[in-house]
């Protein structure tokens, strides 16, 4: 087996759904704490491991959540049956007949009412049996307020990874691996490595880690969904095993284009293929660490997943092991785009009461573009 699998297998099998992020957090803080200088955490649980650069170096901040989705039990009915809600976003038809785990390790089966036709199906039809025979016997194994996970076999096989919660373990993984490739080498940036927690509710912890931390720079790095399976609905230029993907937006966020462009220069120096990922639904850490405080430049590197959200993602390893090269090359880039500050722009703008009489204006500060940089000696 791969190291990444093996990394994965130990960091993807702690309990950690939204909220509940405590176990992987210290799973994370045994590996990480070698490779760095200090390690911090936060009123929400978030992990913030920094490795010191240069005094006058920028602040570089990497983010991957911990925390999973999940359910949590509402009801016991008298029979001993389990009622539940949902933790993050769920789909109905992944759920039925599944094995999920409370955090004491009881295991229970996720099932459903027979009667309603499978295309009504809703949360309110579905149950979770742990073989109790009564509502007294049930209560003694899990209480209302309970979480669980999905457990399923985790398994590498022909170059790639399936099983449950890549998303986004195995964006905790990619961190761990550019730590350790970084461990020996002196940068001139101060980097933070960010393990964020509740993201599949809401992104709440990355806000406040970006807050308490004001990088200069924030990457955040997740699982996108891919183009390449039989029949999609709807295109994607994304595949396993071509890279991993630079994101340009999603639902949530347009990244900054001079982050994109020093990922891409980062990945061409090192010979390293991504792909450009423009994700239509949904979003990630990167919305929020992009609105920290008065503002940060933030961009996202993703793992290419299919299936994700069930019991039985998939990646491709060599996606995770170039997103960890990738993000080392990135935290030692100095002087280049992403890192500039903004300038003053001079534009003309027409008053409405004086047709053809303009009147200069300066905006400040724009963070330069492609389009937008200062010339030499500026």
């Amino acid at each position: 087996m791969s190291k990444v699998f093996d990394l994965w297998n130990e960091v993807g099998g702690a309990f950690g759904p939204s909220g509940r992020e405590d176990a992987v957090r210290e799973t994370i803080v045994g590996i990480a704490g070698v490779y760095i200088d200090d390690v911090t955490t936060d009123a929400l649980g978030n992990l913030i491991c920094r490795k010191k650069g240069a005094k006058d170096g920028r602040k570089v901040l990497f983010a991957a959540h911990m925390d999973s989705i999940g359910v949590v039990a509402t009801y016991i009915d008298e029979n001993g049956f389990i009622r539940f809600s949902q933790i993050g976003g769920l789909y109905y038809a992944d759920l039925v007949n599944i094995t999920v785990k409370f955090a004491n390790g009881t295991r229970g089966v996720i099932s459903y009412e027979e009667k309603t036709p499978m295309k009504d199906m809703t949360l309110a039809h579905m149950f979770i049996d742990i073989g109790a025979k009564n509502a007294e016997e049930a209560k003694k194994l899990v209480q209302i307020g309970d979480f669980a996970v999905f457990e399923a076999p985790r398994f590498e096989q022909n170059g790639v990874l399936c099983g449950p919660y890549l998303d986004n373990r195995i964006g905790c993984v990619t961190l761990l691996l550019a730590m350790e490739q970084l461990a020996e080498t002196e940068t001139e940036n101060d980097l933070y490595f960010v393990f964020t927690s509740q993201e599949e509710v809401g992104l709440r912890g990355a806000g406040a880690a970006a807050f308490a931390v004001e990088p200069d720079v924030a990457i955040a790095v997740d699982v996108t969904d891919t183009g390449d399976l039989p029949e999609m609905k709807t295109p994607m230029a994304v595949s396993l095993g071509n890279g991993p993907t630079v994101k340009v937006m999603d639902h949530s966020v347009i990244c900054s284009p001079a982050v994109c462009a020093d990922l891409e220069k980062a990945a061409a120096q090192l010979g390293i293929q991504t792909q450009r990922e423009i994700l239509l639904c949904g979003g990630t850490d990167t919305s929020v660490l992009q609105k920290a405080r008065a503002g940060v430049a933030a961009g996202a590197v993703s793992i290419p997943t299919r299936y994700i959200h069930s019991p039985s993602e998939m990646c491709a390893v060599s996606d995770v092991e170039q997103a960890a090269q990738l993000l080392a090359q990135f935290a030692q880039l100095s002087g280049v785009d992403s890192f500039r500050p903004g300038k003053v722009v001079t534009v003309q703008i027409m008053p409405c009461r004086k047709p053809g009489r303009f009147q200069t204006t300066q905006i400040f500060p724009v963070l330069p573009g492609p389009d937008l940089l200062p010339e030499a000696g500026e």
